[in-house]
């Protein structure tokens, strides 16, 4: 649950915001092979094409197959006996006009293999995959060979003997403000108790701002020991000059070198995981397995075992599981090539660019509990036989009433993002409302150019005109014309109730997340529980993701659990002392809103006096006519900021000041400011006023101006009024009162009659991260550069400062993937009916380190009555009793202190907490 984010909006930079500059560059410069297009290889290539290298070659030898379009989504039914490769092709590279995609259906020669950066096999053969090994591990060329067989899954990589990883887990640096450093053989850094430093034993680190101990600004890296949670050691200290104050310590990614082997070395594998790379048990076509088959390969798991083991003592071979994986091996699922497929690209991406951590070297994945809980559920050989249909694939796993259960279905998904694109494919895929069910999809917004990075059902050509939910539903009919799916245009609340109503959730089957914040996850939580419907619920944040299934009176809730508030800033810290670009960047909203918006939304209706206040400066003293009034109100804005401002503070407190203690006033994380002093040839200070004075007129329906060489002439004609110290007054409380009304009487007289102010066009400006024209993040970017220049903060560049300011939540295809995988594969159990807890996964991964747990759900709380209970689910208990009303009420709150508020038998209301006591009296001794 650390990783269940609050996502805001998606950006089409999102995975610059992940990977970096430098690994994009790295990324932009590598060609990538996918051999292999069935449903694994194409969800690879999907995930590599958005990712944005610098070319795709699909190679593929065979042909469509029935079997191919249980996963295979750019693949049709008219499309069967054409060439994999060939037919995907073109629709691949509508995803990334960046990225040239090509196909290739030769051999894969030693030649040919070259001209690759990386290589990725898929559905290829053991002598295949040592071949190419062997080959690429002697060029150079990094391997990646992805394999799924049913419910199981494989990974291998092998990136050279040395591969330089330049940062292992993808956080941002940490920094902390140093309170003391002493001298000594192993010097110990202290850092202020605001907050725990962080840092790990081994961690490298540099130091800036220092007074005193001069010796240690700029140095080289130092490699630190973790003393406690303030505290750490660094190197010999003795021969520095003695620590004065002050100082910022910071974390530096150091690269790490890491080896691969080659060839395959199967001696270090279970034996279980040899035998899914040995082709030989099922190189047939045939999608069933027979039991002869599943019995031949455990004859062969036993000869591998002693031949690998040798002297030693040989590996106790789990048969039960290799006859599951015999029986399932024929399988081809959605789902875990959505999991597996992720996984593999964002490899892919770590092979290009040196970010994060790889998989070294061998990764194995099972699903085995969505299989039937009751053993003798399990499916017949019959079962399980190929109907020529787009579904044999997934009967060859759960046999062919499991598919007429999963066209039932009635689903409902809550948004048509990233996430809700990647399970409409899915569901596309897996046949869910394929015959009497439906899958409802809402979302209220229109398709934007950011959305394109990962959100791959929409195109270019849809950008701005068209509905998600309404293109997405299109999109996936095309990739299974039988499906069911209605687009809504609605926002999930307390205001489309009437629309989502008591009908709608009975009849619903289930319902599937794909939110971008918590309150609406939390709202549909709750709705769930009170309708006792399953929730899928899942999210990502860059390269972390997590999934929740929720199941009616199993599992806990979605709200069960709450995550710590998003630490804020003080207001004193954003008003007068920063210390981070952060919070100038937060300042910088804060006066984008105060200028731009709410100026224009004040106005109706105004009445208390701060409100009156400012209404009367956007009538009266600062009403722009012309364009030269907007420079000039720019022109003044900037020398209260950045000048008048910043002296006043140093007025009220001096660099010199001291604390009654009788410490440095600015010492710690309080910064010592200083003025700025404008310039017509600081372009700095030109975009601030570009920016400002055009988003001021924009307010005022006036037009702008891009000529900055008559902006400087025109600021060069501006005088601005000099600066006088105020000193403070203290006024009484009856004082100031008396004052506010008088004030608010003579405004009432200074303002313009209603009837002149209607003329007045003052519209509300909204932020908007995204359009470079509309000089939104010019003046962000700007206004918070400018701010860090009074406190001697490191700038941000453009890019660094729309992440913040636009809230941005870093997003990739390969964890959006990832995790609609293992939601799919929840939902698979769910349609089956499981009742066992352990039945159910929770999954959290983190895919630069890489990292995956998976986990029981927490079990939903539970009530001890000695009433006859059926059911209990959060918030309510289901009876099924014959006792009068009087002890039902009364025995729960006596014995064990829980109140009824309301009970009911169907749609009868028997009791409620604000039935009249007359009415209680007569029902108590009713049964």
């Amino acid at each position: 649950r650390s990783y269940r984010p609050n996502p805001l909006l998606l950006d089409r930079e999102c995975r610059r915001y992940v990977l970096g500059h430098d690994a994009m560059k790295r990324m932009q410069s590598s060609n990538v092979l996918i051999s292999g297009l069935r449903g694994l290889g194409v969800e690879i290539a999907k995930n590599v094409i958005l990712g944005g290298v610098k070319s795709v070659t699909l190679h593929d030898q065979g042909v469509a197959e029935w079997q191919d379009l249980s996963s295979q989504f750019y693949l049709r039914e008219e499309d069967l006996g054409k060439n994999r490769a060939e037919v995907s092709q073109g629709r691949l590279a509508e995803l990334n006009s960046y990225v040239p995609v090509t196909a290739y259906t030769g051999a894969l020669t030693d030649d040919y293999l070259t001209q690759f950066q990386v290589v990725v096999l898929t559905n290829s053969t053991f002598d295949e995959q040592t071949h190419i090994g062997d080959f690429c591990h002697s060029k150079g060329i990094k391997l990646i060979i992805a394999d799924t067989r049913g419910l199981f899954g494989q990974l291998f990589c092998d990136f050279g003997e040395e591969m330089m990883v330049h940062d292992t887990n993808g956080e941002q640096p940490l920094s902390a403000m140093i309170s003391m450093i002493t001298k000594d053989s192993a010097g110990v850094v202290t850092c202020l108790d605001e907050a725990r430093h962080g840092f790990e034993t081994g961690d490298y680190v540099t130091f800036t701002e220092v007074q005193g101990m001069t010796d240690l600004n700029g140095c080289q890296p130092i490699e630190i020991k973790v003393l406690g949670p303030y505290t750490f050691s660094i190197c010999d200290t003795t021969s520095f000059s003695d620590y004065v104050r002050g100082g910022i310590v910071t974390q530096v990614k150091m690269p790490k070198k890491v080896a691969f082997v080659s060839p395959i070395d199967f001696s270090i594998l279970q034996t279980h995981a040899a035998v899914l790379l040995t082709d030989s048990a099922w190189s047939s076509s045939v999608l069933s397995v027979p039991q002869s088959d599943a019995d031949e390969l455990v004859a062969l798991a036993g000869e591998v075992n002693a031949v690998q083991s040798g002297s030693a003592k040989q590996e106790s071979l789990d048969q039960a599981l290799l006859k599951k994986l015999s029986y399932l091996a024929a399988g081809d699922l959605a789902p875990v090539n959505a999991f597996i497929g992720g996984l593999a690209a964002q490899e892919v991406m770590k092979a290009c660019t040196g970010k994060f951590m790889p998989i070294m070297q061998w990764l194995y994945f099972d699903a085995l509990e969505c299989l039937p809980e009751a053993e003798e559920s399990v499916f017949t050989e019959e079962d399980c036989a190929p109907r020529s249909c787009r579904y044999d694939g997934q009967i060859a796993v759960f046999g062919s009433k499991m598919q007429e259960l999963l066209a039932k279905q009635r689903y409902f998904l809550v948004g048509a993002g990233a996430i809700g694109c990647e399970l409409l494919k899915n569901f596309a895929m897996m046949g869910l409302a394929s015959g009497e069910g439906e899958v409802i999809v809402t979302d209220m917004d229109t398709i934007e150019k950011s959305n394109l990075n990962r959100q791959f059902l929409f195109r270019p050509w849809d950008v701005t005109q068209k509905m998600k939910s309404e293109t997405a539903a299109a999109a996936v009919k095309q990739m299974n014309p039988s499906v069911r799916i209605t687009g809504h245009q609605n926002r999930v609340g307390p205001d489309t109730e009437k629309i989502y109503d008591d009908d709608f959730f009975e009849s619903l089957d289930g319902v599937a997340n794909a939110l971008d914040n918590v309150d609406a996850r939390m709202y549909m939580d709750r709705r769930c529980v009170y309708y006792r419907k399953p929730l899928l619920e899942s999210g990502t944040l860059g390269t972390k993701g997590n999934v929740q299934v929720v199941i009616p009176f199993l599992t806990e809730s979605y709200s069960s659990s709450q995550d710590p508030p998003e630490k804020s800033i003080p207001i004193c810290t954003l008003k007068n002392f920063p210390n981070a670009i952060e919070h100038t960047l937060q300042w910088a909203r804060d006066e984008f809103e105060g200028l731009f918006k709410q100026p224009a939304e004040n106005l109706p209706g105004a009445q208390p006096l701060e409100v009156l206040e400012a209404v009367y400066k956007s009538l009266v003293t600062d009403c722009p006519r012309s364009w030269e009034d907007c420079v000039a109100w720019a022109r003044n804005h900037w020398q209260c900021q950045y000048n008048n401002n910043i002296r006043q503070l140093l007025h009220n407190f001096p660099p010199d000041q001291l604390t009654s203690s009788g410490a440095p006033f600015w010492s710690g994380p309080k910064r010592c400011p200083h003025p700025l002093e404008f310039s017509t040839s600081n372009d700095l200070h030109m975009d601030y006023i570009m920016a400002g004075a055009n988003l001021f007129a924009q307010t005022y329906g006036l037009p702008g101006s891009t000529d900055r060489a008559a902006l400087a002439k025109l600021l060069q004609e501006i005088k601005v009024p000099e600066f006088t110290p105020k000193s403070g007054v203290k006024i009484h409380v009856s004082d100031q009162e008396l004052q506010n009304d008088s004030r608010l009487e003579e405004l009432k007289t200074l303002l313009p009659p209603v009837e002149s102010a209607s003329q007045f066009k003052l519209c509300p400006i909204d932020f908007e991260k995204d359009d470079d024209t509309n000089f939104h993040m010019d003046f962000i970017v700007a206004a918070s550069n400018l701010r860090a220049e009074n406190y001697d903060i490191p700038p941000a560049d453009r890019h660094k400062s729309k992440l913040i300011a636009g809230k941005i939540i870093p997003a990739i295809a390969t964890t959006t993937a990832a995790v609609v995988g293992l939601v799919c594969l929840e939902l698979l159990k769910i349609i089956q009916g499981h009742k066992k807890l352990e039945s159910y996964k929770n999954g959290f991964m983190n895919l630069a380190l890489p990292f995956f747990a998976f986990s029981e759900p927490i079990a939903a709380p539970k009530c001890f009555l000695t009433l006859p209970i059926k059911d209990w689910h959060l918030s309510y208990v289901v009876l099924r009793i014959s006792l009068p009303l009087s002890p039902v009420l009364f025995h729960p709150q006596n014995e064990h202190k829980l109140e009824i508020t309301m009970l009911s038998q169907g749609v009868s209301m028997l009791y409620s907490f604000f039935m009249p006591a007359a009415k209680l009296r007569e029902r108590l001794d009713l049964p």
